[in-house]
């Protein structure tokens, strides 16, 4: 039997709601940040009013300075200043409201985290920290509130985890007529780059605001339809959370498609524009840009391990954990049997008795200490005494295999593909509704 608490524990993923290219972008596009009220280059007043904080124009400046070399760093047309003030004030507006919300919620980032993103930021940029902080402070930006910055992007990332991604259920019965459907389709083997337009109307609208808003969608897409930018309307008009990137998408497997999206973009080509789409959010607009092809592999490497483990305690001090598992390690080179050890010795109930098995698991099943050390042994061979902050390891692979995962992987990924698919609205619904729920005293209109 497995041990319960030898598994790596299940990590936050893509908390950090910035792609590749945003990352890159960021190296050269936040402003200045500090140095306009220093120069008494900006009067400052309050612009909106958001609960019992406020957005003041200098920092609508500082974010419209920024937007503005991202999207000349996209080659991308620039919108009035009038217009980059009314969306980038709103998407200020709805992150002030999601950050008092994660503050209310006693939710923190700690600088251990906040670090090594930094860090994952600069390797991904092929630099080193020092040169990363080096290439921000060339370009006149301030390294401490870029930290802060990124800070409160993981907060609002987990926010929108503990608020909406994990409020969504799969059922067995769900993922089993995904399967179905999909087999019935030959399979979901290609992928779709979209675009998106958004035009939104309030959660409780009235008959006239829908009317508004269908009439400014029509006229959005009588543009679209003239040859108008796709990329340089959205950052204009589109309401949705992607507008500044020209409300651009990114790649998404056909299943992982809000339905109302997926429905419309099977057999379409690339440079197709769709008719305005109904949702609660509002209407749509999507633009199919690529499509490509998508061939998962579903052979996993498995080893079949057993190990020993001695556990400090308040009882067994680090320094008396060590000298114990050298000891057994030396018992093991004088030929006594692993398993009789193990049943005798380790500190984990729940394979000492199977006499340390803890049987067939893949990549990631245990912690990365544990497994780096496992998969630097051959088939027979006994590790030297490994650490984890489970204590004290030896370590014995017993054999390996390559199996084929097909069945677990594709109802794994058909259970991401159908939250994904959820994801989308939930979150638009979600933010739609905070942004309705809050004080706000929007000085610009």
């Amino acid at each position: 039997m497995r041990p319960d608490f030898l598994p790596v524990e299940t990590t936050l993923k893509t908390l950090l709601r910035i792609t590749s290219a945003w990352t890159l972008v960021l190296l050269c596009t936040l402003p200045a940040w500090g140095t306009a009220r220093a120069e008494g280059e900006l009067l400052d007043r309050i612009v909106a009013v958001v609960n019992d904080d406020v957005i003041t124009q200098q920092e609508l400046t500082h974010e419209i300075a920024q937007v503005k070399k991202q999207l000349q760093a996209q080659n991308t047309r620039l919108p009035s200043d009038e217009v980059l003030s009314r969306q980038l004030l709103d998407r200020m507006i709805l992150r002030q409201i999601q950050l008092q919300m994660a503050e209310r919620a006693n939710m923190r980032v700690d600088d251990d985290t906040l670090n090594n993103t930094v860090a994952n930021i600069a390797r991904q940029n092929g630099l080193s920290l020092e040169q990363f902080r080096a290439v921000l402070e060339k370009d006149g930006m301030d390294y401490t509130r870029y930290r802060e910055y990124l800070r409160d992007e993981i907060l609002i990332g987990r926010l929108q985890k503990r608020q909406v991604h994990d409020q969504i259920s799969i059922t067995p019965q769900e993922i089993d007529s995904f399967l179905a459907n999909e087999a019935a389709h030959g399979g979901a083997q290609l992928e779709y780059h979209l675009g998106h337009i958004l035009i939104s109307v309030p959660e409780a609208a009235s008959a006239e605001d829908i009317a508004k808003a269908r009439k400014k969608a029509e006229a959005v897409l009588a543009d679209l339809r003239k040859g108008a930018d796709f990329q340089e309307t959205a950052v204009a008009v589109s309401e949705g959370r992607q507008a500044m990137e020209g409300g651009d998408l990114g790649w998404r497997r056909g299943d992982a498609l809000p339905s109302l999206f997926a429905d419309w973009v099977v057999n379409q080509q690339p440079g197709a524009i769709s008719d305005l789409i109904r949702s609660p959010s509002g209407f749509h607009i999507i633009k199919l840009l690529e499509t490509r092809s998508n061939q998962p592999q579903f052979m996993v490497k498995q080893t079949h391990a057993r190990h020993i483990l001695v556990k400090v305690s308040d009882a067994v001090s680090e320094e008396m954990a060590k000298h114990r598992i050298l000891s057994l390690k030396q018992r093991l080179d004088a030929g006594e049997d692993f398993a009789e050890l193990a049943r005798a010795n380790s500190d984990d109930p729940g394979s000492a008795a199977d006499g340390g098995d803890l049987g067939w698991f893949g990549p990631g099943t245990m912690v990365e200490p544990f497994e780096k050390a496992m998969d630097a042994l051959a088939p027979g061979e006994i590790s030297a005494p490994v650490q984890t902050r489970f204590g004290w390891h030896i370590i014995q692979v017993l054999e390996r295999r390559e199996v084929d995962n097909t069945d677990a992987m594709r109802r794994s990924k058909a259970m991401d593909a159908i939250r994904a698919r959820k994801l989308e609205p939930a979150l638009e619904s979600w933010l739609r509704r905070i942004r309705d729920e809050a004080y706000v005293e929007n000085r610009l209109q």
